[in-house]
């Protein structure tokens, strides 16, 4: 199949439904969410996260007939990566390295926000590495990111080894997550199958699987469950020789991404600043995504030879880095959207921060962003 990119939506949306029933009828009429998932965000030339249709922004529809999807902390205001900086500043001397490894690096905002805030704090990078699948995106980076090309390289895989300290912001989430649901007491896997319209539907098979702790409670329950994720950082951890990683998502510890109130789980859509929950239809133009479950990430990293720095909301961490300090020297546009990134009802407790490191590599080191407020007994 040509997997060039499509521009025009209903173009996209027709080329990609018929890839992913292709995927469907050569798994015998049923595809696992996580598959379809993928296919629906990264799908080369097709998927969400692999097309040419912009993304990250403010407003849904741009002066410029441009519509964007969502915002991201760091086009809030530059205001957090410049706090972020501060950490990354420490990383980096108390783990004697000198790279900073970006994984999804989105619009670019962040890496260039990290990477101007490190030459003002006097703590030039020797490269900064961004590890991105998309194609348009790295475009836009490039763009971005022109000041310091010298500094900047991408890479489309993990290397073998690696050292230095890695951020994910908004990473997590994106990575495919497998459904189950609980009905009338029998636990089944959600998957995708072509109904007799020819579209998506919904379509259960009796499974094995489980969610990592019992649900209370007879209710009929539909959750998620995270291997690709907690795969991903078994990798890393097997990989980073030196060094530590801070991850910023939005999620839950256990206790509470599995309690019996959540029953309709926490898969949602994004599309023009609205939400929904239909990930079957539009595909290729809305985002897909779940909340984390930041203890099964943190026990990944533990299996994985790897100790836990610390766990925190991100108004917590922002501060405890000094994003006050930071601010003073914002404008008033800056500061009112600092509000947003800090207070509770925003992103300030939804999101926030884990980080860990290589067995050894922080011994005696207490990042500055876990000083106050550390919630790793929570996880």
């Amino acid at each position: 199949m040509n997997t060039k990119s499509v521009s025009e939506p209903s173009s996209l949306t027709s080329a990609l439904l018929e890839r992913v029933k292709e995927a469907i009828g050569a798994s015998d009429g049923w595809l696992p969410f996580d598959r379809f998932m993928a296919l629906a965000l990264y799908e080369p030339g097709l998927g969400y996260y692999a097309n040419t249709l912009p993304k990250f922004g403010h407003l849904p529809q741009g002066e410029d007939g441009q519509g964007s999807d969502f915002v991201t902390a760091p086009e809030l205001s530059p205001v957090f990566g410049h706090t972020l900086a501060r950490q990354v500043a420490e990383a980096l001397t108390s783990t004697g390295t000198d790279e900073v490894w970006e994984f999804g690096a989105g619009s670019g905002a962040l890496a260039l926000q990290v990477l101007d805030a490190l030459v003002a704090l006097g703590h030039p990078l020797r490269r900064y590495t961004i590890v991105d699948l998309s194609g348009s995106l790295r475009a836009r980076q490039e763009i971005t990111l022109a000041a310091h090309a010298a500094t900047v390289r991408w890479v489309g895989a993990l290397p073998d080894a690696l050292s230095g300290v890695v951020l994910g912001n908004e990473v997590l989430d994106a990575m495919p997550v497998q459904l189950l649901t609980r009905v009338g007491g029998q636990w089944f896997e959600r998957g995708v199958a072509v109904n007799d319209d020819g579209g998506l539907q919904w379509a259960d098979l009796a499974t094995a699987l489980r969610p990592p702790v019992e649900i209370e409670g007879p209710q009929d329950y539909l959750t998620e469950i995270h291997p690709q994720a907690e795969a991903f950082v078994r990798t890393l951890a097997e990989r980073l020789e030196r060094g530590a990683a801070f991850f910023i998502d939005y999620g839950f510890p256990e206790a509470e991404y599995f309690h019996p109130q959540r029953h309709m789980g926490t898969l949602i859509c994004h599309r023009a600043h609205q939400t929904d929950h239909q990930p079957l239809v539009d595909l290729g133009l809305k985002d897909i995504t779940a909340h984390v479950n930041f203890t099964g990430v943190a026990l990944a990293a533990q299996d994985a030879g790897m100790e836990v720095l610390g766990y925190t909301s991100q108004g917590r961490f922002l501060i405890n880095c000094g994003l006050i300090d930071v601010a003073r020297e914002a404008g008033p546009r800056e500061n009112a959207m600092m509000q947003k990134l800090l207070n509770e009802h925003e992103m300030g407790e939804l999101f926030k921060v884990l980080a860990f490191a290589p067995t050894g590599c922080a011994a005696g080191w207490a990042p500055m962003g876990f000083v106050a407020g550390d919630r790793t007994h929570r996880l």
